[in-house]
């Protein structure tokens, strides 16, 4: 493959954050990129219909009826990101810019309370976002390291 299909096809983002590209997006910019792109799919404030639900459910996976969305499954902001930038929306997948995935991830992590109603995420801010299952989840894959 050509260097450049590789590099374009190299977008992998860790759960520490290696990779992020530059930008940044808050959440008010976030609800106005989620209000175009997201809500046919996802319903109004993540709440899912016809698309997968994204909000709510935190303190439910030990239940009888676990809800798993962003909130209450996922353990690190930056594969919500990493996820939004590869695969959304379903129509154009990889079509969002980078400040708006920062954006809209922001916008879907304030739903819940997990970050901010004025938060903005970047690069550095991001990593640091600690989600409610967090400590979830066990890791079996041996630790990858990216080359540099």
């Amino acid at each position: 493959a050509a260097p450049a299909a590789v590099a374009a096809a190299d977008i992998s983002i860790g759960p520490d954050g290696a990779g992020l590209p530059p930008g940044s997006g808050s959440v008010a910019e976030g609800a106005r990129v989620y209000a175009a792109k997201c809500v046919a799919c996802h319903g109004p404030d993540g709440a899912g219909a016809p698309g997968d639900r994204l909000t709510g459910g935190v303190g439910t996976l030990k239940t009888a009826r676990p809800v798993r969305t962003v909130a209450s499954f996922w353990p690190y902001a930056t594969t919500v990101f990493d996820y939004t930038r590869r695969a959304m929306p379903l129509t154009a997948p990889q079509s969002l810019t980078n400040d708006e995935v920062y954006a809209v991830t922001a916008y879907i992590l304030s739903i819940d309370g997990i970050v901010a109603k004025d938060a903005r995420l970047d690069a550095a801010s991001l990593p640091r976002v600690v989600m409610p299952n967090r400590t979830g989840v066990v890791d079996f894959e041996p630790k990858l390291r990216r080359p540099r």
